[in-house]
Order: C-alpha cells, then structure tokens, then sequence
C-alpha cells in the first residue's frame, strides 16, 4: 500500500519540500470509531477514477461501489461525491448506483439517493457565450468539448499541443466581453469555462448545513486546482483534506494515486469492523 497518509491530526502541513514528505504510514486508526460523525466528500476524476483519454471513457473499478455504498451506510447518509460534472453524469459513471453529490462545481446538490437536487442557484452559461467558446474546438483535432451546462469544458487530452491556442483564445473571448461574469478553471488537461460566483467550496458549505451531514467532521479527498477551494475551508469546518498526486498547501497530507485512495477507503470500513470485533 502506497499511500503517504499522515496521521490524521488537527495541524494541516505548510507545503514541505518532497525530502521531507512523510514515509508511508498505515490507514489511520484515528478515524475509524469516528465515521458515524464524520462527513465523506470525494471528488471523482483523478481522485476515485483514473484518468481515461477522454471523459466519457472513465469507468469503475471492481469494489468501489461496494466500499462506497458501505460507506454512505456506515456514515448514515453522510457521503457525497464533490465534482465539476453534472448530477445526470455521475450518475451515468456510477449507474445503477446513485449517492448524494454536488455536482457542477458546487452548482448542483444532491442530498440523498432518492432526492432531487437543491440548492441550484447557478445560472447556466450565457448560450452566445457557449456559441463562442465550442468554436475553439475547431482550432486542432482531438480537442474534446464538453457542455455540463452551467460550465463548458474543452478537453485537450488528445490534443496537449492545442494547450496554449485554447487558453488564449479563450483569453481574447474575456477581453471582448470584460463585464461577463465567468470564470476560467484551468485543470489536468482541460480549459473549463463558468460563470463566477459559485465553486466546489460554495456547494460544499451549503451542503454541511444541512442533514446528514449537519454538524458533522467532513474529511475531503481532492487532486485538482478546483479542489483547492474546498482544501482552503476545510480547517473552518473542523475537517481534513488530502490531495492526490500531489502535495497541495494546507492539506494533512497525500495520496500517490486514484488507487492508493481506494484502498484507504475500503481499509476505513475493514479497520472498523475489525475495532468493533474486538
């Protein structure tokens, strides 16, 4: 097991340099008699998923569903998955399993399986300003685009060339337009295009307000810049946060791979059966 997961303590690290990144450490214990008043926030690509060519080609591996479903169980309901796709997609990635989620970069919110989503105070994207941006596409095959929506995404997996071309046309797009209210959220391999005043941080706040997750110490898994703004209020909310990949500022610490956080996950819910047994 690969993970370099501190013990999971209320000091956060201050960014060390990689010689002095912690030695890899078991699952932490601590957590473990602690899940039924923990709240479980995962992002999905990069940080449950592996990254595939493209977006529509990620797919689950054996036992996630199993530990998650085991998890939202084990929490009471206080599991969601934290992500910049659309509710409908993740539940496409997870079909025929659903759980509660925000989705759209905090634009949409899903408090339960069975519930419809709350809390989407998100204008979608302007559809001149979406006209405008899917144009870049046409700048280099293999650019991907993708519209969630309230954000639109070009892809440049398959394109990685195409990066500087699509940043700055997406630039000279801003310029032509100063007083639009968007946003531009660079990230692995993708230009994604919204409209401000809502993030992943925003719909995370809105979600620990209410029930189940009310009241609760939520831990956060994240790998992207976009999940900076939830690592950032973490500590408001008595909560952890770990990247993936990376050593990002202020988290307690991180996983290598996608990989790494999935058997963290499964040996949370196997370490706690193991405490209750003995």
């Amino acid at each position: 097991m690969k993970h370099n997961v501190a013990e999971m303590t209320d000091e956060v690290d201050t960014a060390p340099d990689d010689d002095a990144a912690p030695e890899s450490v078991p699952v932490p214990a601590s957590l473990v008699p602690h899940l039924s008043q923990t709240a479980v926030l995962l992002d999905i690509d990069g940080t449950l998923l592996d990254f595939a060519p493209t977006p529509r080609e990620v797919w689950v591996p054996p036992g996630l569903a199993k530990t998650l479903k085991r998890l939202h169980a084990r929490t009471n309901g206080a599991l969601a998955l934290v992500s910049g796709r659309s509710l409908n997609d993740i539940d496409l990635i997870f079909a025929p399993d659903i759980f509660p989620a925000v989705g759209g970069h905090g634009a949409e919110m899903r408090l339960e399986a069975d519930s419809e989503a709350v809390a989407a105070h998100a204008p979608p994207l302007d559809k001149e300003l979406k006209r405008r941006l899917a144009a870049i596409a046409r700048l280099s095959p293999g650019i991907l685009l993708e519209d969630k929506g309230y954000s639109l995404a070009l892809h440049y997996r398959l394109a990685p060339h195409a990066e500087k071309a699509i940043f700055e046309a997406v630039s000279l797009i801003r310029a032509d337009l100063p007083n639009a209210p968007i946003e531009v959220l660079p990230g692995k391999c993708v230009c994604e295009i919204k409209n401000a005043g809502f993030t992943k941080a925003s719909g995370v706040l809105e979600l620990m307000t209410r029930e189940p997750f009310k009241g609760r110490r939520p831990f956060f898994i994240g790998d992207d810049v976009t999940d900076e703004s939830v690592f950032a209020i973490m500590p408001d909310l008595n909560g952890l946060s770990f990247s993936v990949g990376r050593r990002a500022t202020g988290v307690a610490a991180h996983f290598d791979a996608p990989s790494d956080v999935r058997e963290f996950l499964a040996h949370l819910l196997d370490d706690e059966r193991h405490a209750s047994l003995s």
